[in-house]
């Protein structure tokens, strides 16, 4: 990962957007600057260099860790440390400091955190908003990144085999949702994405139905959703099978989704608005008579967080460039009844896309 040329993007556009620093404070945006895995601390960036400031549990790993900033490993909670430091930089410069004015990331720093901020910088320090500035420029994977991504794909994908051994009829959801997650580990991820979702019968309307103690039945669906996390990098997939005899009605419903979801692939290349993959999927599940049905935007990107800038959805202007990775997942919920999904993760490339899930995507019944 280079850590250095990440920061010197960041400073670019630190005069662009009439800011002395930027205070990041989001781990994600974090580590993706400069590569701390830990779950406490934060990174000042400026034209002169940047600091990263932590607390005494991380001294070890943050000297490990942290490339491209000096590293300050305070007694006490990061934010103070900071403002600490600045006092006395200010103090020992004998005028103003350079950094005036300091960009804080609005939606990752609480109301308190925000106050106690204030109280501890010196004076003459402004704090400003800003928004997505370095989730902007996360949207675009680099080659480092995109092999990390695709190991996630291909081992969370092995989780699905584990899934057609097990799930049947008597089964608990938890039971199937516990065997993936041991594979998982096994497999080396570090962790799931995200609370693993097996919803079966009327639950799999429920687009985020969470494994729960309820017993698998015949004559439903069961929607699998499920991801790791490996090296960092997230993985999302999500299979519906059924289960017991099939119906005609089920499937209808399936092959329009499995449509859908390739119509919306079909749409993805550089260039194109993230809202016109969208609409290719909801034009597909309207003709079938079913766009009532579909509640939720078609994806979303994916990287060091489950769910990162793009948005597709319905009217999203962002277009889509070389090097971004989203997920293409429309589905269909029918409340009380069942529902059906089918997501993969595709990466946008020169020519129009790579689909990096390797799951068969053919209707399957247990």
């Amino acid at each position: 990962m280079d850590f250095h040329a990440r920061q010197k993007k960041l400073r670019e556009h630190l005069a662009t957007a009439r800011l002395d620093a930027l205070l990041v404070s989001h781990l994600p945006n974090i580590r993706y600057l400069c590569g701390f895995t830990g779950s406490a601390g934060v990174l000042l960036v400026e034209e002169a260099g940047s600091v990263f400031f932590t607390d005494v549990r991380y001294d070890t790993q943050a000297h490990d860790e942290v490339k491209g900033a000096k590293v300050v490993i305070a007694r006490k909670a990061a934010l103070t440390a900071l403002g600490e430091w600045l006092a006395r930089r200010k103090r020992a410069r004998g005028r103003t400091m350079v950094g005036r004015t300091m960009g804080i990331e609005a939606e990752h720093l609480t109301l308190a955190e925000r106050r106690r901020l204030a109280e501890a910088l010196p004076s003459g320090v402004r704090l400003k908003e800003t928004s997505s500035i370095v989730e902007r420029d996360r949207m675009v994977k680099d080659g480092d990144e995109l092999d990390r991504i695709r190991a996630a794909v291909a081992l969370g994908a092995k989780l699905f085999d584990r899934v057609l051994e097990v799930l049947r009829p008597g089964v608990k959801e938890t039971d199937v949702a516990g065997e993936m997650e041991f594979a998982a580990r096994r497999g080396g991820a570090e962790e799931m994405s995200f609370p693993t979702i097996i919803a079966s019968g009327a639950r799999s309307a429920l687009p985020h139905g969470r494994a729960s103690d309820q017993t698998i039945a015949a004559g439903g669906f069961v929607v699998c959703d499920f991801g790791v996390i490996l090296s960092g990098y997230c993985s999302d997939q999500t299979r519906t099978v059924w289960v017991g005899a099939v119906s005609e009605e089920a499937c209808r419903a399936y092959e329009a989704v499995k449509e859908a979801q390739q119509a919306a692939i079909d749409a993805v290349r550089p260039g194109v608005a993230v809202g016109e993959v969208d609409a290719a999927a909801r034009k597909v599940l309207r003709k079938a008579g079913l766009g009532r049905f579909f509640t939720h935007s078609t994806g979303h990107g994916v990287g060091l967080e489950i769910h990162e800038a793009p948005r597709v959805a319905n009217g999203q202007p962002e277009i889509l460039q070389p090097g971004m990775v989203i997920t293409i997942e429309p589905g269909v919920y029918f409340p009380g009844k069942w529902g059906v999904r089918i997501e993969d993760i595709v990466a946008v490339t020169a020519g129009g896309c790579e689909v990096l899930t390797p799951t068969s995507k053919k209707f399957l019944a247990v």
